[in-house]
């Protein structure tokens, strides 16, 4: 086989690959590169048809990306909604990702919900939920950070942080400082100002 032929497979191998993905920047960003290098191969072989099918599809995985990164930390396409602990939806979500949500954040359970000042929050985009945070005030102005799930989907995301920088969430519970649940996989908080604590992050609210 030769290297132009690899090259022609390892393109649609790229391609294939990219819609077996579920994280949709991943999916996007793999199959965009798997059109730049079909656009490569088929130019070399001089096939004009098949560059200008993947030219195009280069342009909309670009165009797509874009706009995934510019509005990913946009409080205009996402949202914030305060559901009750038992609220019928929240449930139908924790029900939903379970076993995910039990790989992440090992240390919830559905008795955290049970709490009379449990506070309940599901991150939106459009009219799909993308995360879920659940926390509740422990005592001396701190709010303990119970779940903060982020659905496959959008994990290369952090739609949570949307709640965090909302200070009044918290403030107006009484609570000045926030701690999130130890032994969360894949934290991401050292990216919007919380500092490391043992196996926890904390963020001191101003």
């Amino acid at each position: 086989m030769e290297v132009l032929d690899i090259i022609g497979w390892a393109g649609s191998a790229l391609l294939v690959w990219s819609l077996l993905q579920t994280r949709l920047l991943r999916l996007r960003a793999l199959n965009l590169l798997g059109c730049l290098v079909l656009i490569g191969f088929n130019a070399a072989v001089g096939v004009w048809p098949m560059v200008g099918l993947n030219v195009v599809l280069a342009v909309i995985n670009i165009w797509y990306l874009v706009r995934m990164l510019a509005t990913r930390h946009d409080e205009k396409a996402y949202q914030v909604v305060e559901v009750g602990t038992g609220d019928a939806l929240l449930g139908h979500v924790l029900r939903t990702h379970h076993d995910d949500i039990a790989r992440f954040n090992p240390g919830f359970t559905a008795a955290d919900l049970d709490r009379r000042d449990a506070a309940a929050f599901l991150v939106l985009n459009g009219d799909e939920v993308v995360g879920v945070v659940v926390f509740h005030p422990s005592g001396s102005g701190v709010a303990q950070v119970e779940l903060d799930y982020v659905t496959e989907r959008y994990r290369d995301f952090t739609p949570g942080e949307f709640v965090f920088r909302r200070s009044r969430y918290f403030v107006d519970r009484g609570c000045h400082t926030v701690v999130t649940p130890p032994r969360m996989r894949a934290p991401y908080y050292s990216r919007l100002g919380f500092h490391r604590d043992g196996d926890s992050y904390v963020l001191n609210l101003t």
